[in-house]
């Protein structure tokens, strides 16, 4: 890895046309850099109030900035028409943790302490050492029931 990348680890939501807005997230995240994806766990809403989620994580190796990866991951929110606040959520796209290698990350001390809808799909890729030859998949959709 370069002295200029960095690795950002992506927590992303959807409970609104969820494959439709995993599909062109999916795509959008893979032109950033090298990048893999959780496996997709449909979720029930934490508060109980809105349909059950697709949630997935990420790990995205590249060359960006921390707040150009801010920047482009709000735009992405923005651009599905996400809207704040709702229980209707078309994406959500939260930034988890970054750095340079996977031991030593930083994490967002706004998400702390991790929910288990991040944690799950989180887990799934974290010490997945594939990632150290990025994939370009799309992930299977697991209920929580089958985690």
């Amino acid at each position: 890895m370069n002295a200029t990348e960095m690795i950002f680890a992506l927590a992303l939501a959807s409970n609104h046309q969820p494959k439709h807005y995993f599909q062109n997230t999916f795509a959008q995240i893979s032109t950033l850099g090298e990048v893999i994806f959780s496996n997709i766990y449909v979720i029930p809403c934490r508060d109980g109030v809105g349909a059950e989620y697709w949630n997935a994580a990420c790990l995205l190796k590249s060359t960006l900035s921390l707040d150009e990866i801010q920047k482009i991951l709000k735009k992405m929110e923005q651009d599905s028409g996400r809207v704040r606040p709702s229980h209707q959520i078309s994406l959500d796209i939260d930034l988890i943790a970054w750095g340079k290698d996977l031991s030593e990350m930083q994490f967002n001390p706004k998400k702390l302490p991790l929910a288990l809808d991040v944690k799950i799909p989180m887990r799934n890729i974290w010490e997945n050492p594939i990632f150290n030859h990025a994939i370009h998949q799309y992930p299977q959709v697991y209920l929580h029931s089958e985690v």
